[in-house]
């Protein structure tokens, strides 16, 4: 019998237009265009301005986008797992709100909070959905508006982040193509080195919160960059031994786009030069769950059936992992 597969069938993305470039930022806080090409990477992000907008709105565009390029409708979607730290509320979760501004009237789904691991974490369980048999198209979104909870008196996080949507159909594949393997870790006694206090039912919102910006994320550099390094370029390391692959094997490693040091680490750990690493960093910064899904949609039209791609990410949590990926379509007939 042939083994079942989740393969992606599909891509959709949405950017906002509004573009913060590194001069913008140096107006708000002291810093420097080459201090943060040099350091990071980024030379601008785009930011969702509309303050009637929010995550649901991008995740549901860049969904739309998805459904035109695969040629089906919203009714045909079983299930709709959205990776995001910024809902639009708590509660409906988002992709109640996404499945409803889509008509996907057949679709139940989730939101999966894993913060910059998240689209990796979504897209594992998506295809294990795939290959049990109960849904044959399930979308797997990743969609932050991170301007929301970024601080932009603090220069050690305002450079960072942007915001965007990209997304993924999968749908079952038995010709060897689709997700192949994963690994996924926490750790979550370094919690306090990526987080956001404010909110939530420890520290409901209050004057108190408002008053020592508990509501922001705050970020210790040197500690996330230490264990970033080590635990990204790892784990992409763990899954293309175990699966026996070297770096002659990989077309394209897709990392999550968080810093230019960090993905040149996991490059080398692997192997592979930087013309097989998929970059936007200097265009789009980090947008958090949407990194990887906007990487696949920059390089669509550079992926055929049987590449043999890694994805790999590592977030606030501590969460990381890798997926190692067979593709299974011709993108450049989508164009570049």
């Amino acid at each position: 019998m042939e083994q079942v597969r989740a393969a992606i069938t599909a891509i959709g993305h949405f950017l906002p237009e509004d573009v913060v470039t590194n001069a913008d930022l140096e107006k708000l806080v002291e810093t420097s265009d080459e201090w943060i090409q040099s350091r990071t990477g980024i030379k601008e992000r785009r930011i969702l301005r509309d303050p009637e907008k929010a995550t649901s709105y991008m995740a549901t565009k860049a969904a739309e986008e998805m459904l035109q390029k695969r040629g089906i409708s919203a009714e045909e979607l079983d299930l709709i797992i959205i990776a995001t730290v910024t809902p639009d509320m708590f509660f409906p979760a988002t992709a109640c709100l996404v499945a409803a501004n889509l008509g996907a009237t057949n679709a139940w789904g989730y939101d999966v909070s894993a913060a910059c691991s998240g689209f990796l974490f979504a897209l594992s369980t998506g295809a294990r959905f795939i290959e049990s048999g109960k849904h044959t198209k399930v979308l797997i979104i990743g969609a932050d508006k991170m301007s929301s909870i970024v601080d932009y008196t603090d220069r050690t996080t305002c450079i960072l982040f942007g915001d965007g949507a990209g997304c993924v159909l999968l749908e079952p594949d038995s010709t060897g193509n689709g997700v192949i393997d994963s690994i996924e870790h926490v750790d979550g006694s370094q919690w306090a080195a990526l987080r956001m206090l404010g909110g939530g039912s420890l520290h409901p919102p209050s004057a108190e919160t408002l008053e020592k910006r508990l509501h922001y994320l705050h970020q210790e550099g040197p500690s996330v960059f230490k264990h970033a390094v080590k635990g990204m370029a790892g784990v992409a390391g763990d899954v293309m031994e175990k699966n026996g692959l070297t770096g002659d094997d990989i077309k394209f490693l897709v990392p999550h786009q968080a810093n230019l040091r960090i993905i040149d680490a996991t490059a080398r750990r692997m192997g592979i030069t930087m013309d097989k690493v998929m970059l936007n960093i200097e265009r789009y910064g980090n947008t958090t769950a949407a990194t990887l899904p906007l990487c696949l949609s920059d390089w669509e039209s550079d992926l055929f059936p049987g590449d043999n791609i890694i994805l790999a990410a590592f977030g606030g949590g501590f969460t990381w992992g890798a997926s190692y990926v067979k593709w299974a379509y011709d993108g450049s007939k989508f164009g570049a």
